[in-house]
């Protein structure tokens, strides 16, 4: 059985990671698999890029322009939108010829357009897409943020500005379920949660959806001695250390507002007591430099890391992750924290409790509490049983999302991808 995974990028961004773990998985327990990406970022043999072109650039710039004039010259939701009105037609490429199953991932930003991906489906090859986020069940947006027009029919959409009337949404719904019309897609979401919005999706009726999580390689992702990484880091012995992690920290998305409001109680509630030290917080993602100093503890912005290893040293350096999303799909960042023995604290929203067994690997806080997230870190470092959660994190991770688990399962979606599109015919 020959893969062709696609994705627009091959290491940028947390589907990117994702895709590029599934291939490896895929190729390390029997099925042959390929990547095709726009963004091509190493040598790797196994993946390829989109002939080069300068329609590449094109199709990124065309599309932006047509969401910036449509959000009335705002930038505001300049990137929170995809329409798909233009891409690289892969249907003629031998690597998509060659395959005997198109694995769909995160196609947005001028790879594919909704025209391309019709004309995928109607090649005869079976096609399983996975979802990252919710964009193939919504129009135009890959976060819903209590939105539930989707179930309907998307129309009056909040990032194109007032109005309940149809707009640019409602166009793009109509063209999706066009290409998805008479056609057969195996939907794959990464969280169970993702799954379930999928289902209530008007878009997606009638097509098969189920969920896979992302895979990890436990062999890169493990825990090991904490001194050492520090060491290496440079990071101080005698703190404890809450670590965050994000692409660009300063997305509101992310919720760093709710991290600085937390660790401000923190620090409130420790300047009344005496002891330990304070703990420290490290950051690790693009832009950290720009939000230190609102922080109310020692922080140590590390920027953005490509290096595995070194990002694996972060893990192992931290004594507590949070990532305090205001929504997630399965964050790659809490899988590889638990990976690495390390308790980790974020909202109840999206997947992060599939992830998080409260009070058992971590804390599960209220959505969009800061004063939880505060108790949640309190009671990670000074109250829990921290050796019990780490080795339980460790656990879930092994069961949950090893390549071998993950890669037998994406096997079976295939087979049955497979049959069902034979069936048909």
């Amino acid at each position: 059985m020959r893969v062709l995974i696609v994705n627009t990028s091959e290491r940028t961004g947390g589907a990117a990671v994702a895709a590029n773990r599934l291939m490896k998985a895929l190729n390390n327990h029997g099925v042959k698999a390929k990547m095709l990406v726009r963004d091509k970022e190493t040598d790797t043999l196994t993946v390829t890029a989109l002939p080069r072109s300068p329609w590449l650039r094109w199709n990124f710039l065309w599309e932006r322009l047509v969401i910036f004039i449509r959000c009335r010259f705002s930038r505001k939701h300049l990137f929170e939108i995809d329409l798909a009105n233009t891409g690289t037609d892969i249907t003629r490429l031998r690597e998509f010829q060659e395959a005997d199953i198109i694995h769909l991932h995160w196609i947005n930003q001028g790879m594919l357009s909704l025209s391309v991906i019709r004309k995928i489906l109607r090649s005869g090859k079976p096609v399983v897409w996975t979802m990252h986020d919710i964009w193939p069940a919504t129009a135009i947006c890959h976060v819903t943020l209590g939105c539930r027009r989707f179930t309907t029919r998307c129309r009056g959409c909040r990032l194109l500005g007032k109005g309940d009337g149809d707009d640019l949404s409602t166009t793009v719904w109509q063209r999706k379920l066009r290409m998805l019309e008479d056609e057969n897609v195996y939907f794959v979401a990464c969280s169970r949660w993702l799954e379930s919005e999928a289902k209530a999706s008007a878009l997606l009726k009638g097509h098969k959806i189920t969920s896979i999580p992302n895979p990890i390689d436990t062999h890169i992702y493990k825990r090991y001695n904490k001194k050492e990484a520090r060491e290496r880091l440079g990071l101080p012995q005698d703190r404890r250390i809450i670590l965050f992690a994000s692409q660009r920290v300063t997305m509101p998305l992310k919720g760093m507002d709710y991290l600085i409001d937390a660790c401000r109680q923190l620090a409130e509630g420790k300047s009344q007591e005496s002891g330990a030290p304070s703990p420290c917080i490290v950051i690790l993602g693009g832009h950290a430099e720009e939000i230190t100093g609102q922080l109310p503890l020692d922080t140590y912005p590390l920027g953005y890391i490509n290096d595995e290893q070194r990002i694996v040293d972060v893990y192992n350096a931290a004594d507590v992750f949070v990532l305090p999303s205001l929504s997630e799909n399965l964050p790659n960042t809490i899988m590889e924290a638990m990976a690495c023995g390390l308790p980790c604290l974020g909202f109840k929203v999206g997947g992060i409790p599939e992830e998080i067994d409260h009070k058992r690997n971590g804390y599960v806080a209220e959505y969009r509490s800061a004063e939880d997230l505060a108790r949640g870190i309190q009671w990670i470092l000074n109250e829990a049983d921290y050796e019990s959660l780490s080795r339980n994190a460790i656990q879930k991770v092994a069961h949950n999302y090893s390549q071998q688990s993950v890669a037998l399962r994406y096997a079976e979606v295939y087979q049955q991808a497979m049959a069902f599109k034979h069936y048909k015919l």
